[in-house]
């Protein structure tokens, strides 16, 4: 690798490769920095002769909180600024989804938003028992236009992904896996063990097969992802433009109820 990473950790153990969001102090929020090196990480980390399996988690208490309240205004007062961001979200989901190696993602603490989509979109996921998951794009007045409405419903059935995609709320651990939102929960002190001992498994296996079998999964989920990313993406470029989501960002900064007028 030879692009250098602000934040987001690069470890390797073996054959395993972890990457960790490095934004502890802010929740591992995406500002515009970590955002764009997201864009770049998977396609890095796919081609990376040294690893075979990949580890994605958050430093710190959460995994990640979504995006970074101070980067939204700047996208407000700046809409080329989201343009970009816009264009850069469609490269993570893709590169997600065209990297060969599994990606296991091990939940380390609470996954919202921006953070949820990216949790949603790895193969396997292990997750916190304390830890809650949710996509509350709507509650700042946006489309969940970043894979949100693309990864949910394949999860977890249309009817349900209307429901917390719509109201913004957040999924306890327990819950998520018995809906099958993610895979594991486990208590906070034994999730650690329980991914490394998942992803050597993987790593000491048949490595082409296994490759090759998450590329033939993946086929009708980029399918859905290549139909319906373009739209979404517009739908949450025209919101960020709306009064509401003005009135979302200056009411958390605030640290108020934001009054939604529907504009």
């Amino acid at each position: 690798m030879t692009r250098t990473y602000q934040h987001i950790k690069w470890h390797r153990r073996g054959r395993v490769l972890t990457l960790t969001l490095d934004r502890p102090d802010e929740l591992n929020a995406a500002n515009e920095s970590l955002h764009e090196e997201l864009s770049h990480i998977f396609r890095d980390a796919d081609e990376d002769p040294g690893s075979d399996v990949i580890v994605l988690t958050g430093a710190g208490r959460a995994f990640c909180a979504g995006g970074d309240v101070a980067w939204m205004q700047r996208a407000i007062d700046d809409p080329s600024l989201f343009e970009r961001t816009c264009f850069e979200a469609k490269r993570i989901i893709f590169s997600i989804l065209d990297c060969e190696k599994p990606i296991i993602g091990h939940i380390n603490g609470h996954a919202i938003g921006f953070g949820c989509t990216l949790a949603l979109f790895c193969d396997v996921t292990f997750m916190s028992a304390d830890a809650k998951i949710g996509d509350p794009h709507v509650l700042m007045g946006v489309v969940a236009g970043d894979g949100g409405s693309i990864i949910w419903p394949q999860l977890v059935g249309l009817s349900r992904a209307k429901e917390y995609l719509m109201t913004g709320d957040a999924i306890p651990a327990v819950k998520a896996a018995e809906w099958g939102l993610v895979n594991h929960v486990l208590p906070p002190a034994e999730l650690g063990d329980a991914v490394t001992a998942f992803a050597d498994r993987l790593a000491g296996g048949a490595l082409k097969a296994i490759r090759w079998t998450k590329v033939a999964l993946n086929i009708p989920l980029r399918q859905v992802a290549h139909a319906a990313m373009d739209a979404a993406i517009a739908y949450e470029l025209s919101t960020n433009l709306s009064e509401d989501h003005q009135e979302a960002v200056s009411a958390f900064i605030e640290k108020r109820p934001p009054t939604f007028k529907g504009k």
